[in-house]
Order: structure tokens, then C-alpha cells, then sequence
């Protein structure tokens, strides 16, 4: 399962689509929009996307996923749009035979997302607001690395 959506994520749905009675292992990774970053109070975020080429890269993370570890039930899900404190703006969920590959795997999944997934934070504070990330995948993006 891949989905990029502007709708609230239910994360039980989410983690469901992975259950199969072959799976001992079932990790769920949510990244949720916290208060306070630095010392500054964080009011909301807004995530962004190019999102046909950002549901690719998830694609292809899932490949990468099946190559490595072979696992074939993994699900991710992105929100987009404003989201309020606390609220859910990433879930994945990978199930395996066995404990070490699921962990293995959904810490993957989350590295490469903000390595790799054309999908932007923009943090607003207080007295401000910015984008998180953009240097670094600016910077990749130029220099092709």
C-alpha cells in the first residue's frame, strides 16, 4: 500500500493491510507534528509534494525494501497539507516472519523518505516559519549526489 493524501491517516487501517498469518513481526512507524523545535513553539505544519513523482520514489522504496529484505507487506502512507500538533503525517508499517527484518526495514523506509521522496515540512512558528530539508535536497539535486 502507498498513499500520498490530503486526508487524515488512520493509522489502524493502515497497519491492518500488512497482517498475514505468515508475519511474526509487525512494526509501525508514526511521525507525528510535535510542539516545539529548538526551543521555538511550533504552531502547525504544512507539507507539500510533487506528489506523482513522490508516490514513484515510495514505489521504488518498496522494491528496494522487497530486494533487501524480502518483504512483500509494507505499507506507507504521507499527509499532506496543514497539520495540527499531534496529528499523524506519516505511517509505515512493514511485517515480516521474523522481529529484526520489520524494524530493519521500517527504519528504511523512513530514511529513505527523507533522503529520496519529493515531499517538503514547512514548520510555522510563532515568529516565522520554515522550510525544513530543502537545503540538503537542493544541494543533492545540483550537485547529483
Amino acid at each position: 500500500m502507498i498513499l500520498v493524501t490530503r486526508k487524515p491517516l488512520d493509522t489502524e487501517a493502515i497497519t491492518s493491510t500488512v497482517r498475514a498469518s505468515a508475519n511474526g513481526g509487525i512494526v509501525t512507524f508514526l511521525g507525528t507534528t510535535r510542539d516545539e523545535t529548538d526551543g521555538r513553539r511550533v504552531l502547525y505544519l504544512e507539507y507539500e509534494a510533487y506528489q506523482g513523482m513522490a508516490e514513484k520514489m515510495l514505489v521504488r522504496v518498496a522494491q528496494e525494501v522487497r530486494k533487501r529484505w524480502g518483504i512483500t507487506d509494507l505499507a506507507i502512507a504521507h499527509r499532506l497539507g496543514r497539520l495540527e500538533i499531534g496529528e499523524v503525517s506519516l505511517v509505515v508499517a512493514a511485517a515480516s516472519p521474523h522481529r529484526a527484518e520489520a524494524f530493519a526495514a521500517c527504519q528504511y523506509v523512513v530514511d529513505r523518505i527523507k533522503q529520496n521522496v519529493p515531499i517538503w515540512k514547512k514548520e510555522v512558528f510563532e515568529d516565522g516559519e520554515v522550510w525544513v530539508g530543502m537545503e540538503e535536497q537542493m544541494r543533492t539535486a545540483s550537485t547529483g549526489h
